[in-house]
C-alpha cells in the first residue's frame, strides 16, 4: 500500500468540491489535501511541486477556464510518480479518450453513490484501477470499433507467463516499481519485459496497455 501524503482535488463547483475533501479526508486521515476550483490554479499548483512528489490526484475534465485532461498533461510530465484519477460526469467517447491518452490512471463518475466511489477509491491501495463499469464498457468499446485510435491487437500474439504477469500488473495501474515489488524481481527486469510486451503488442502508452490487458480478460 502507498502512504499518501498528498492529494489534489481539481474541482469548480464548490458543494461537489466539499464532498470530494471530506471523502477523501475520512479515507485518507493523515494526508494533506489541497483543492483548485480552476485549470489555472490546478497549473500553478503542480508548477509550484517539487521533483519526487507522488500526490494522488482526482480531477475534474469540465473546468470553467478549460479542460482538467490539460492538468492531467501536466502532471504527468512534472511529476511522473502521481497518480491521477477523473471524476466527472463526463462519460462521452472523446472525454474518456482525451483523458486515458493524457495519462489518467483510472476514471469515476461521480454518479455512483458513495458507498460505490469510496469503494473504488479504497482499491486504488490495493493495486486496483479505479474504472467506473460503464467507463471501462467504452473503453472496450473503444478499441473494438475505432481501429484507427486503438489498434486492434492479433489474438495470436502470445506472451510468455511472465510478460502476462507484467501486463496485468501494468494494466491494473501499478508503477514499473510497484510491479517489481509485487513479482520480486528488480524494476529493471519489469522495465525490460514491459518494453518486449509493448512491441509484441504494438503499443506505446499506459491506456493502450491496460485495454490490451482488459481485452485479454487479466483485469
Amino acid at each position: 500500500m502507498h502512504a499518501v501524503a498528498t492529494l489534489l482535488v481539481v474541482e469548480d463547483l464548490a458543494p461537489t468540491r466539499a464532498w470530494i475533501i471530506a471523502l477523501l479526508a475520512d479515507i485518507y486521515p493523515d494526508a494533506v489535501i489541497h483543492a483548485c476550483r480552476t485549470l489555472g490554479e490546478a497549473l500553478d499548483w503542480v508548477a509550484a511541486r517539487q521533483k519526487g512528489e507522488t500526490p494522488l490526484c482526482f480531477i475534474d475534465l469540465g473546468l470553467p477556464d478549460g479542460s482538467g485532461a490539460d492538468v492531467i498533461r501536466a502532471l504527468t510530465a512534472t511529476l511522473p510518480g502521481a497518480r491521477v484519477i477523473v471524476m466527472t460526469l463526463y462519460d462521452d467517447d472523446a472525454h474518456v479518450l482525451d483523458a486515458m491518452s493524457a495519462g489518467a490512471v483510472g476514471y469515476l463518475l461521480k454518479d455512483q453513490d458513495d458507498a460505490t466511489i469510496r469503494t473504488r477509491i479504497e482499491a486504488i491501495e490495493h493495486g486496483e484501477v479505479p474504472i467506473s463499469p460503464a467507463i471501462s464498457r467504452r473503453i472496450l468499446a473503444l478499441f473494438r470499433d475505432r481501429a484507427g485510435l486503438f489498434r486492434a491487437i492479433d489474438p495470436a500474439v502470445s506472451l510468455t507467463a511472465r510478460e502476462t504477469d507484467v501486463l496485468r500488473l501494468i494494466g491494473r495501474g501499478l508503477r514499473v516499481t510497484e510491479a517489481a515489488t509485487a513479482l520480486n524481481i528488480s524494476a529493471q527486469t519489469v522495465a525490460g519485459y514491459l518494453k518486449i510486451v509493448y512491441r509484441k503488442l504494438d503499443v506505446n502508452t499506459r491506456a493502450e496497455a491496460a485495454v490490451e490487458a482488459a481485452r485479454r480478460g487479466l483485469i
